[in-house]
């Protein structure tokens, strides 16, 4: 397989091919169902996650060589910099970074590829919280439940539990994330809902909102945490798909709205991260809708002084909800230095390395302590706020086929916003393809 040709995008909804190996007729059916219960935690794990080795935790004591970690486009530096200070401190073990994608999309496509085809470039992948399941059940990752159970007690639980399927441990969690609202204190209020956010963007010019309006995960995040505060849901307990709503429709006609009435600049809708991050640094925007991460970035230009941080809003009559995000350390099933991936792990995770995580940066530790560390709470004054943030947000929906819910709600929310469909037809259409997307595994 060549690893450096383009990034190809998944057709038609897809999941990778080894995920699509089904057989037909009630037999189908069958194991739908009970993949579906194991993805719950009932039943039996498919046979990939089965048969997966196990990584020793006592093995990264005497690891040597070179680790190799790879994922998405090092924004804050913060891949790179945790490899350059595990290479000084350990002095036995080489580490470095290596991006293989720009976006979180392109990312997970490059890993797959890498996953199948049974690369071993690549020792440890940081992979986003969503895709656990997913990588588990084809027996892509090793079992890290023994090197979590070890570590756990520096770990916050809500995080421990994003790397958790069929009751083991396939990642350990490196950092959390949860939305933030930037905003110029000299041009628009502190906001206390969405509602109130939009009236103040759209009073004045340089007032409007920015955030990642991109046809990608970005999108399903910003669209979750304003569904989820407005009371809403994609799949309820039982797994059942209930996106078909209300609080559907009036999200999708709320956003829209922003965007005809000039609350939030049309160019959102080729924003991801980065884009809207320098946007907002052009000083032509009140609002900015982004991860932790901005705040050191924001610091290091001529808006330093004069914007301010909060937690995301509620909606009207409801409450705030974030959507939990954030990066966990999954070790390659076909990594040749297992024992120099545990003791990278080891580094990242200490408490010592996570208060840099918080001051160097400006990402949510995954350790509690770090948030009410002098010297943290000095460079992240928002610690505080932050940690509840973190603690209170939701998950994205789990299931192994996240990939396709996240495709189905980013491409019909997309629609929406940019005028090729009524926000009636994009939610029948983003429910059928979300019970599609259910009914294949």
């Amino acid at each position: 397989m060549d690893l450096n040709r383009p990034a190809l995008p998944l057709q038609n909804n897809a999941v990778p091919r080894s995920a699509k190996r089904r057989t037909t007729g009630l037999a189908a059916t069958a194991i739908a169902a009970a993949l579906l219960l194991s993805a719950c935690g009932g039943g039996a794990a498919p046979q990939g996650a089965e048969q997966a080795a196990a990584a020793d935790p006592a093995s990264g004591a005497n690891a040597t060589g070179a680790v190799n970690i790879c994922g998405v486009k090092d924004a804050s530096g913060i891949y790179k910099g945790t490899a350059e200070a595990f290479t000084k401190a350990n002095g036995k073990v080489t580490a470095k970074y290596t991006e293989i994608g720009a976006t979180t999309d392109e990312a997970r496509t490059q890993i797959v590829q890498r996953l199948e085809g049974k690369s071993t470039e690549c020792d440890l992948f940081v992979t986003d919280v969503i895709w656990t399941s997913e990588f588990a059940s084809q027996g892509w990752l090793l079992d890290q439940t023994k090197l979590v159970e070890d570590n756990k007690d520096r770990l916050i639980p809500s995080t421990v539990e994003t790397t958790k399927y069929q009751d083991k441990y396939w990642g350990s969690p490196f950092f959390t994330n949860a939305g933030l609202i930037y905003y110029q204190k000299d041009k628009v209020a502190k906001p206390e809902s969405w509602q109130q956010l939009y009236a103040e963007a759209a009073k004045a010019p340089g007032n409007g909102y920015v955030y990642q309006g991109k046809q990608y995960e970005g999108l399903t995040v910003n669209f979750l945490e304003m569904l989820y505060s407005a009371g809403g849901e994609v799949l309820n307990d039982q797994g059942d798909v209930t996106i078909d709503s209300k609080e559907t429709r009036d999200v999708l006609n709320f956003m829209s709205d922003g965007l005809k009435n000039g609350s939030a600049d049309r160019a959102v809708l080729t924003y991801n991260e980065d884009p809207a991050r320098l946007a907002y640094e052009s000083g032509d925007f009140g609002y900015q809708r982004n991860w932790p991460h901005v705040y050191r970035l924001l610091n290091a230009t001529p808006l330093a002084s004069s914007f301010a941080v909060a937690p995301l809003p509620a909606w009207e009559g409801g409450k705030a909800s974030g959507v939990l995000g954030g990066w966990n350390l999954a070790i390659s099933a076909h990594s040749t230095n297992q024992a120099g991936a545990v003791a990278f792990i080891d580094f990242a995770t200490t408490p010592d390395w996570q208060k840099h995580v918080a001051m160097d940066y400006s990402q949510a530790p995954v350790n509690e302590a770090a948030y009410s560390d002098a010297a943290v709470l000095q460079k992240m004054p928002f610690a505080t706020e932050l940690l509840a943030s973190v603690k209170g947000a939701k998950p994205r929906p789990i299931s192994p086929v996240y990939p396709q819910i996240s495709q189905a709600i980013y491409k019909n929310v997309y629609a929406v916003l940019s005028g090729t469909a009524s926000t009636e037809d994009a939610v029948k259409k983003m429910a059928d393809e979300i019970t599609t997307a259910k009914a294949s595994f």
